[in-house]
């Protein structure tokens, strides 16, 4: 058994593609047209045949509730690894990301978080040497 796919909650699919091909660098994987919404995920371009990560719309009632809650309590919803957190942090912060965590020295990793623009709190984290 493998994970094949996580989901995300996103307020608006297009507006979440955007984001996560043209600013956090992610590639289109699959989109299949189910009426109001599709089936799209995107994967990391260093691993084409990953994990997918499915931009799922957040209509049901619960899954805008839960979104709602993670971020006023400042609770990412899930990470992503890089290599640097601060070259990150950098890169995105020049592409205009917001960011409610500056990179953070934590002992064995260094994490920021910042607003992926469809409701969610993302961290990003790199093991320290």
């Amino acid at each position: 058994m493998r994970i094949g796919h996580m989901s995300i909650f996103v307020d608006d699919q297009t507006k979440a593609l955007a984001f996560y091909t043209g600013v956090l660098g992610f590639v289109k994987k699959t989109e299949i047209p189910l009426g109001e919404h599709s089936w799209l995920t995107v994967v990391s371009p260093e691993d084409p045949d990953g994990v997918e990560l499915v931009l799922e719309p957040d209509q049901h009632p619960a899954a805008a509730a839960f979104k709602k809650a993670l971020v006023a309590d400042g609770i990412p919803f899930t990470m992503f690894g890089v290599a640097d957190v601060s070259a990150e942090y950098e890169r995105l912060k020049g592409l205009g990301v917001t960011f409610t965590q500056q990179p953070l020295d934590a002992g064995a990793v260094t994490t920021a978080v910042f607003d992926d623009t469809c409701g969610n709190l993302i961290q990003i984290v790199a093991p320290n040497a």
